[in-house]
């Protein structure tokens, strides 16, 4: 497997009072997740505000210490590396955000930021202008933005745009491990459709394995090879997109299937 996670842990110590607990009872944020993702393969993990899916994400990146567990990539286990360690190997694992404007620094335009990653991977490039405006080109056209535009700042783009520059900010590092954590949510529908068909694009032309969170079955389903369905910290449902969406054995699946319209297929 590509990415394994056994038995993750993320607890947090509680005030007085906090989610109906005593004092000293920890917010079991995650709680004992395991699951499975092969090389190439997109999962879907879905649930609503508070389950514990962004909360497990930063623990992947980590971001966040786990309690207890461990999170493997290939056969490195990220969770027992050192700082310094994690830091070279984080170049492997990239994060798409929510709100790409609050992610992008306003300060930089398309092309620092894109040349700040690439120039992470490959550090000579630092110092190639003409090839380092080649390979900016190059990563702007792979997510269908303009490289005519590259010295211009974020604010400048439109929401969809933005998102594409974020996207191409994750991919700079040249990363084999993707989660982008409900990069779709903030958009509009058609412009929705068109993020979704360029992760499918992108995950075929560069054998991209993913982590794509949402609340959004729908969604998901579109995109996700299979689901993993969060609740209370802990996966309640887990199988192919198609089984779960149309065999859902868990009450809590179910709900979510129920209260979610479900998506157009777009060209």
């Amino acid at each position: 497997m590509f990415l394994r996670i056994d038995n993750l842990q993320v607890y947090f110590p509680s005030k007085k009072g906090l989610l109906g607990k005593r004092k000293g009872d920890p917010v079991k944020a995650v709680d004992g997740v395991s699951l499975s993702i092969a090389q190439g393969e997109i999962l879907g993990l879905v649930g609503e505000s508070g389950c514990g899916k962004s909360t497990l994400s930063r623990a992947v990146m980590q971001l966040i210490v786990p309690t207890s567990g461990n999170i493997i990539l290939r056969d490195l286990t990220l969770n027992l590396l050192p700082k310094a360690q994690i830091r070279h190997h984080r170049l492997d694992f990239q994060m798409i955000f929510q709100d790409p404007y609050a992610s992008l620094n306003p300060r930089m335009t398309v092309y620092s930021m894109l040349a700040e990653g690439i120039a992470r991977r490959h550090p000579q490039l630092a110092r190639d202008k003409e090839d380092m405006r080649v390979r900016v080109t190059k990563l702007m056209n792979s997510v269908g933005l303009d490289p005519r535009h590259m010295r211009k700042y974020p604010h400048e783009f439109s929401g969809g745009q933005r998102q594409r520059v974020a996207i191409a900010r994750a991919l700079a590092p040249e990363p084999k491990l993707v989660i982008a954590d409900e990069p779709v949510s903030a958009l509009d529908v058609s412009i929705q459709s068109q993020i979704l068909n360029l992760l499918l694009k992108l995950r075929k032309e560069l054998n991209l394995t993913m982590i794509f969170i949402s609340h959004d079955l729908s969604v998901v389903r579109y995109l996700a090879d299979n689901i993993a369905v969060m609740y209370a910290g802990r996966i309640v449902e887990y199988g192919s997109a198609e089984k779960v969406f149309t065999q859902a054995q868990d009450p809590y699946t179910q709900k979510l299937l129920a209260a979610v319209p479900r998506i157009q297929n777009a060209s």
